[in-house]
C-alpha cells in the first residue's frame, strides 16, 4: 500500500479575510495539506496569496477548469483537482495539469457514478468523492457515497482517495473503513477550540483503518 493518512482542513470554513494566517494556523496544528475551494469569480482573487504558505490542493469548482491551470501553477498550487462533470476532455486536462508541474485530482459529484471516473484512475494522483453537493459548507454527510470509496479502493489499491463534505469526528470512521485516506474537514476542524486534537483524531482513525486493511490482506 503506497497511500497514507492525510488530513486537509477546508479553508472555505475559515475567515477568508485572514486567509494567509489561517493557512499558517492550520499547518501549525498538524494539517498535512490545505484544501482550497475555488469557485467562479469568488475565491480565486485571494487563493494565490495562500498557496505559497502550504501544501495546497486547489478544488476547482468552476465551469471551465482548463482556463485556470496556468494561473494556479504560477500561484504555487501543488495539486489541481477538477470536476469530471465540468469538462468534455478530461484526458487533455490531465495532461496539461501534469505538464504544469502539479498533481492531478479528479472529483465527482454525488450524482456521478464512480464508473465514470474509473477510465481516468490510472492517470491521476487522487480521486475525490464528494460527500455533499459541492459549493456550500455545513451540509450533512452523505453516507451513501461510501460504496464509491469502497469500490475505488478495491479496484485501485494504491490510489489516494479523498472525501469532502460533512466529515468530522462523527463520520470519520465510515470514511476510513470505506478506504478514504485523504480527509477534507471544514467546520469540524477550523471551528474547533482545539483544531490540533481534531486533526489528530481524524488521522488516527484513518491510519488505524489502513493498518487493519493491510493486516487483512
Amino acid at each position: 500500500m503506497a497511500y497514507s493518512a492525510k488530513i486537509g482542513p477546508s479553508i472555505l470554513s475559515s475567515d477568508l479575510s485572514c486567509l494567509g494566517s489561517e493557512c499558517v494556523r492550520m499547518m501549525a496544528c498538524g494539517a498535512d495539506y490545505l484544501h482550497l475551494d475555488v469557485m467562479d469569480g469568488s475565491v480565486f482573487s485571494v487563493a494565490p496569496k495562500a498557496t505559497t504558505l502550504c501544501v495546497a490542493d486547489m478544488h476547482m469548482m468552476v465551469s471551465r477548469p482548463e482556463q485556470w491551470v496556468k494561473p494556479m501553477a504560477a500561484a504555487g498550487a501543488n495539486q489541481y483537482t477538477f470536476h469530471l462533470e465540468a469538462t468534455t476532455n478530461p484526458g487533455n486536462l490531465i495532461k496539461e495539469i501534469k505538464e504544469s508541474g502539479m498533481k492531478v485530482g479528479l472529483a465527482i459529484k454525488p450524482d456521478t457514478t464512480v464508473e465514470e471516473l474509473a477510465p481516468w484512475a490510472n492517470q491521476i494522483h487522487m480521486a475525490l468523492v464528494m460527500t455533499v453537493e459541492p459549493g456550500f459548507g455545513g451540509q450533512k454527510f452523505m453516507e451513501d457515497m461510501m460504496p464509491k470509496v469502497r469500490w475505488l479502493r478495491s479496484m485501485f489499491p494504491s490510489l489516494d482517495i479523498e472525501v469532502d463534505g460533512g466529515v468530522g469526528p462523527d463520520t470519520i470512521h465510515k470514511c476510513a473503513e470505506a478506504g478514504a485516506n485523504m480527509i477534507v474537514s471544514g467546520s469540524a476542524v477550523i471551528g474547533s477550540d482545539d483544531p490540533r486534537s481534531v486533526i489528530t483524531l481524524l488521522r488516527t482513525a484513518v491510519a488505524d483503518a489502513i493498518q487493519k486493511r493491510s493486516l487483512d490482506r
